[in-house]
């Protein structure tokens, strides 16, 4: 019976402790200002793909001519993508659709992008993507920014 106790306080704090870490991380990465919720779908198909497969929940954080995106459910301290400014290219913009509608938060708009050749999704609220189509436009003189 001790032992079930011992054994059961032991889980109970483990999942304590790593929600807790959870917490810290998120907090670390906001610490510095400039974040915003940001979904994320990497190396999407020409054919657009309204099944909601894909999506990745995330935080996303300026940091001078790039953003770093980071995943909600990690604890890894690195970002998971760096997209830089200049090789961001804003190709489409839409509202999410089908089942889609049930992977994003409720407020989302679906941003398709290239970066570096790569094809990629965000989706974000209107206040952020009016921030982040703002910070696209804001690239200092002489470099290439192609905001649709």
């Amino acid at each position: 019976m001790f032992l079930a106790l011992w054994v059961g306080g032991l889980v109970v704090a483990l999942v304590a402790v790593g929600l807790f870490v959870f917490g810290l991380r998120r907090r670390l990465i906001q610490r510095s200002g400039g974040t915003f919720d940001c979904s994320l779908r990497w190396d999407v198909p020409v054919e657009p793909d309204l099944s909601g497969k894909g999506w990745v929940y995330g935080v996303a954080r300026y940091s001078g001519d790039k953003v770093n995106w980071f995943r909600v459910f990690s604890y890894s301290p690195r970002p998971r993508r760096v997209l830089e400014r200049s090789a961001i290219e804003v190709v489409a913009r839409r509202l999410p659709e089908g089942e889609e509608e049930m992977a994003l938060l409720s407020d989302a708009i679906v941003l398709g992008c290239l970066h570096r050749e790569t094809r990629l999704e965000l989706a974000m609220s209107e206040d952020a993507l009016t921030g982040f189509l703002a910070w696209l436009e804001a690239a200092p003189p002489g470099q290439r920014v192609n905001v649709a």
